[in-house]
């Protein structure tokens, strides 16, 4: 055995190929192989990737155009502190700040120290409708604006070490923010948008009232107050009517929100109220994945693990006026429609809890709504 094994290993020494100084090439030489091997075989190996058959990829259901807000060659980014009667405005690639008043003409001088529209990124504040009017003036302009979340903006000083707060602070974090960030823009919306947005906000308005008012009454108060209450009640409800009339009227002037409107009613589940709340209130539908427009609404599940120890999913932020009215709609949805029923019936016999169950419905439904809109398809059940 020794024997053999020796010879082998002479063998192998004196055929391989010898370099300067009679010593042999090591193995793992820098030099190039310039000849094919004549002894390997052409055919490729049947577990190799190359004998697998060429298909065409599947190309995927979402949007994969890139979004042009995000390019890189955008480095002109302001932010905007907006307030009830002046706009603090910081262009960080100038260095430069300015105060403006919160009107027209406002508006205007803005308009004309901004440099061109689709080459700089606008950032504001959400300010409880202080901002509503310059958004509108900006994105009609062609400008790229985005409204943040005044928390995340918070967040994003502090942790750059930036504790002051001041009008022309504020800005400059908006514009810093803007650079690191890049926060996703507002959808264009219809010029009457507005409108039916506040349409919408004000029925819920005197929804609440109404149901405050039903609550008192129910107490068994003296006869002179319950008569109050009733008026109370009856009158709320026919501005509840009013309002709806309007809505309504508002959906039928515009070919793209009727059909929308339309699109979204036959879904079993969506009524009058949840498909006018998603044309005002969500503008976004149909032009982002599922993942997104879940984060969007509030009911897509984050993990909360760390190490050994595996946390419970849970669902924060998004629009929440918008997530209680698809409340509604999944309820009813999850026992008039056979695709979610099915689905809330799977997840309870895996033992879920009621509400994981009910935002499960509240995640899909708006997926499927989605879907539906991406692709201007109605509703169809899914055969079994």
């Amino acid at each position: 055995m020794d024997t053999s094994l020796g010879a082998l290993a002479e063998q192998r020494e004196a055929s391989a190929p010898k370099a300067a100084r009679n010593s042999s090439i090591p193995l793992r030489s820098n030099k190039s192989v310039g000849e094919h091997d004549r002894c390997r075989a052409s055919l490729t190996s049947p577990n190799s990737r190359k004998s697998r058959s060429r298909q065409p990829r599947r190309m995927s259901s979402h949007l994969q155009g890139r979004d042009p807000c995000m390019d890189d060659s955008i480095n002109v980014c302001v932010g905007i502190d907006v307030s009830k009667a002046t706009l603090d405005v910081h262009l960080l690639a100038e260095n430069r700040s300015l105060k403006l008043p919160n009107t027209s003409t406002g508006f205007e001088q803005l308009l004309a120290t901004l440099p061109p529209a689709g080459t700089c990124r606008i950032v504001l504040e959400a300010t409880g409708g202080y901002e509503r009017r310059l958004v509108g003036e900006l994105s009609a302009a062609g400008h790229f604006v985005s409204v943040a979340n005044p928390r995340q903006v918070r967040d994003y000083a502090k942790s750059r070490g930036i504790r002051a707060k001041t009008d022309r602070i504020d800005a400059l974090v908006l514009a810093m923010f803007a650079r690191d960030i890049k926060p996703r823009p507002i959808a264009q919306t219809h010029e009457k948008q507005a409108e039916l947005d506040q349409l919408v906000t004000r029925r819920r308005q005197l929804v609440q009232l109404r149901t405050a008012e039903t609550n008192r009454l129910e107490t068994g108060l003296a006869k002179v107050v319950r008569q109050s209450l009733q008026r109370s009640i009856d009158a709320l409800t026919k501005d509840i009517t009013r309002v709806d009339r309007a809505i309504l009227e508002l959906v039928q002037s515009n070919d793209d929100w009727k059909n929308r409107f339309e699109l979204l009613k036959s879904v079993p589940g969506v009524g009058d109220v949840t498909a006018a709340t998603l044309v005002a209130e969500l503008p976004e539908l149909g032009q982002l994945n599922r993942q997104k427009i879940s984060a969007l609404v509030g009911v897509a599940p984050y993990p909360d693990s760390s190490g050994k120890r595996e946390g419970v999913r849970f669902v924060q932020g998004g629009r929440k006026a918008l997530r209680n009215v698809l409340y509604m709609a999944a309820i009813s949805a999850a026992r008039h429609n056979p695709d979610l029923k099915k689905f809330a019936e799977r997840l309870r016999a895996r033992g879920k809890k009621a509400k994981v169950v009910l935002t499960a419905c509240i995640r899909k439904l708006i997926v499927i709504l989605n879907t539906m809109v991406k692709n201007n398809s109605p509703w169809k059940a899914r055969t079994a």
